[in-house]
């Protein structure tokens, strides 16, 4: 069973992170779900709009600043993942204090970064 990525904010803008961050994964074999503002595709992964029905998300990674997540909250505790990282510009000390307290790894760091560098 694929344990799953799930991009939150991303944009089929090329010149976006969020773009360059699924991208990243998929060299990385990572197995990616993406969810934006509008539908699309990025490197073979369909980008899904909404709040879809998911299971098996290891980890939620964040592109959205934090007045933008309140709408995310909910949905993104209901798919309990195992972790939640707050890339730069998406910190959120009042979400990231909630995650921790339902024993759900948060992190401020750079997915990107992380995949490049093995730390993902």
């Amino acid at each position: 069973m694929n344990k799953f990525t799930l991009v939150v904010g991303a944009s089929l803008n090329e010149n976006r992170y969020s773009n360059t961050c699924v991208k990243t994964l998929v060299s990385g074999h990572f197995p990616v779900i993406a969810l934006g503002l509008k539908e699309g595709m990025i490197a073979g992964v369909p980008v899904q709009t909404g709040f879809p029905p998911l299971e098996n998300v290891h980890t939620v990674t964040i592109y959205l600043g934090a007045p933008n997540q309140l709408i995310w909250y909910d949905y993104i505790h209901g798919l309990n993942p195992e972790r939640v990282i707050f890339n730069p510009g998406a910190e959120n000390r009042e979400f990231r204090d909630a995650l921790t307290a339902a024993g759900i790894e948060a992190v401020e760091d750079c997915t990107i970064r992380m995949v490049e560098g093995g730390r993902f």
